[in-house]
């Protein structure tokens, strides 16, 4: 039996299945705040999700960004009150197979996402640094170094997509290409947090950063210099933007996430430290 919330004209059609007592349905993911799964009939299948709070804009993170900058995602079949249909893009993500190469080719996938050429203004600005940090609460540190290092990458670098959660979990490869999921946290800036978060996570698992960051730096012809200094900016904005999310959402949601907060405090100030 599918989920309510689960189109079923839509799915039926897409899978070319003869009812629903045929589909079969796999359980993903399930927070307090998503559900995910991947419903198939023969050899076809798809991704479908509901989310609430801040997992309920990925349809409009599509019509903003991935649709019209034609960014590596999974095509969207339907997309309507939280619901969506996805194209399954693989069975394979970077965090079930953390290889060396994987992370390499997630470098590339983000160089590509970063050199589509955008038309709006950023919308993390050096002044949302403030205006998160008094939502936050907790912090007792100067952030001034890194409002004014924002500033000064929103001199030098030009504003692109950032998928706002580019982590191993939501890199996924069919064994051919690799595709980005998870966009409902998506904006404009020019700051490199999805780099940030790609390589914490690779050094957490024992792999050395400076390849990613060649990769990177050689894919999206960009200046070394100016790349390291976009990403312990976008490290700040990525705990900011965190922190803000276990405040306001995830102590409701994932109850467990009130242990990351001193953590990511902790490793707020380290970014910080480093851009005084």
């Amino acid at each position: 039996m599918l989920p309510g919330w689960v189109p079923r004209a839509v799915v039926l059609e897409a899978l070319g299945a003869p009812g629903e007592d045929a589909v079969h349905s796999e359980l993903l993911r399930q927070w307090g705040s998503s559900e995910v799964r991947r419903l198939s009939y023969g050899l076809r299948s798809v991704i479908v999700k509901h989310g609430t709070d801040g997992q309920s804009g990925e349809a409009s993170a599509y019509e903003r960004f991935v649709v019209p900058f034609e960014l590596p995602a999974p095509d969207l079949l339907y997309g309507a009150e939280g619901v969506l249909v996805l194209a399954d893009v693989g069975r394979v993500t970077l965090e079930q197979e953390p290889s060396v190469e994987g992370f390499l080719a997630a470098a590339e996938l983000l160089a590509a996402i970063r050199k589509r050429p955008v038309g709006g203004p950023s919308e993390f600005p050096p002044e949302r640094v403030k205006e998160l940090a008094d939502r936050i609460g907790r912090i007792d540190f100067d952030l001034g170094p890194l409002t004014e290092a924002l500033a000064g990458v929103h001199r030098d670098a030009p504003t692109a997509v950032v998928h706002g959660d580019f982590v191993p979990k939501n890199l996924v490869t069919d064994g051919r290409r690799w595709t980005a999921i998870d966009w409902p946290g998506a904006y404009l800036a020019p700051h490199l947090s999805d780099l940030y978060t790609l390589i914490r996570d690779a050094v957490a698992l024992g792999h050395d950063r400076a390849p990613i960051v060649e990769r990177y730096v050689d894919a999206a012809g960009a200046d070394r210099s100016l790349v390291e200094r976009q990403l312990l900016v976008g490290g700040g904005c990525f705990y900011l933007l965190a922190l803000t999310f276990v405040i306001e959402e995830g102590l409701r949601t994932i109850p467990d996430s009130v242990h990351w907060i001193d953590g990511l405090l902790t490793e707020l100030a380290d970014v910080v430290g480093a851009l005084a």
